[in-house]
């Protein structure tokens, strides 16, 4: 496992978060990270440089690399934050120097060089140039770093759309740069969040920039809302709708039962804002039996006595962390759902049926059973 990042005759040592469960094969920065801290570096004066903002950071290489110049440091990623505040720590630096923030507020003052990785989503990315405006004026330098099959024309047209003319550096380690100049004349409207309606009962469903299933309900969703009745009773019970995104199955828990409390869980800060809204929205009367929480799977639940009682969990795990394929989320909130439920208390999951879902859960539980099955999905439920 390769944690130490030697450049420039510099070194800093990087894990992911948490680390606990990093693969041996991964690494918590890349050649994007490596290519704009040698840019960086070699062509700008930071010593001449007040505002620096850095966007998309996923692990904290680039807090860490230029901590000492206060950068504001936005990600949609509690778990991004979270790794950076750990990587601050193990390189003894003070995380008072790092303004953290993240991608639903708004940051209005003025900065002179902003530092971007290049996100896995267009829609992110677009949301995020569209919040530059308000920030950039003509001298302000724009760096984007990211893999180079993953920077199309499209995405350039975002920068020259959004903020002005755009060019690109030469690959190096099949990364890119991507420069940009702010034109005085750029201010677009966004167009998030988008919406779409459920079929039956009709609800409006807000998504910003950077949930899943922005523009329909995804399909893991739409199973297990097609067999909503074969799930446990909600009534009387703490719900835990966990990787919320936009909120739908526990608005459904909400709309079709009587439960004692209904806890949304994600860890992108704009599924957790789209989910309240769209309680707020639909069933407005419910708001109050709802908690909203960005936190690393259920990592905070963990820590606190008063949700040890969770009745049920229902989970429609990720396969990815950043641009990564992985099975170790869905570990983790398997994990740390029998860890809040109460004895008696259950688990639900839908995923794809190939997935060894059903070997993990019976080793965690001791049981599980499929709810239903479908010729892509199924749903497994497990009992504490």
């Amino acid at each position: 496992m390769n944690t130490c990042l030697t450049l420039l005759n510099k070194n800093l040592h990087l894990v992911r978060y948490p680390e606990s469960l990093q693969h041996p094969s991964w690494q918590a920065w890349d050649s994007a990270d490596e290519y704009l801290i040698e840019h960086v570096e070699q062509h700008i004066d930071l010593e001449k440089t007040e505002n620096i903002r850095i966007i998309n950071d996923d692990f904290g290489a680039l807090a860490c690399w230029f901590a000492n110049s206060n950068p504001i440091w936005v990600s949609d990623s509690y778990v991004a934050k979270q790794a950076c505040v750990l990587n601050l720590a193990k390189n003894e630096l003070d995380v008072s120097q790092i303004t953290f923030s993240d991608s639903v507020k708004q940051i209005s003052s003025t900065v002179d060089l902003v530092l971007l990785k290049i996100p896995k989503t267009n829609a992110l990315l677009e949301q995020q140039l569209i919040d530059l405006q308000s920030s950039v004026t003509a001298s302000t330098k724009i760096i984007a770093a990211g893999k180079a099959n993953l920077i199309p024309k499209s995405m350039l047209g975002l920068f020259e759309k959004y903020l002005g003319p755009t060019t690109t550096s030469l690959a190096k380690k099949k990364s890119r740069l991507v420069f940009c100049q702010p034109a005085a004349d750029k201010s677009h409207t966004s167009p998030y969040p988008t919406t779409w309606y459920t079929d039956s009962p009709k609800f409006k469903i807000s998504n910003l920039a950077n949930v899943f299933a922005r523009q329909q309900l995804d399909i893991g969703a739409r199973f297990i809302l097609e067999h909503f009745k074969k799930l446990p009773s909600f009534d009387n019970k703490t719900i835990v709708d966990l990787g919320c995104g936009n909120g739908v199955l526990g608005l459904h828990v909400l709309n079709s039962s009587s439960p004692d409390k209904v806890i949304f869980v994600d860890e992108s800060y704009m599924a957790v804002a789209s989910a309240k809204h769209n309680i707020e929205t639909n069933l407005p009367d419910k708001l109050h039996l709802c908690e909203f929480r960005v936190d690393n799977c259920l990592e905070g639940f963990r820590q606190e006595t008063e949700h040890a009682q969770v009745d049920l969990v229902l989970c429609n795990p990720p396969f990815h962390q950043q641009n990564t394929i992985t099975d170790h989320i869905a570990w983790q909130m398997f994990t740390d759902s029998k860890g809040v439920l109460r004895k008696g208390g259950q688990l639900c999951v839908v995923g794809n049926r190939h997935l060894d879902y059903p070997k993990k859960l019976k080793r965690l539980f001791g049981n599980t059973n499929a709810v239903a099955t479908g010729k892509k999905f199924s749903i497994l439920a497990a009992t504490k």
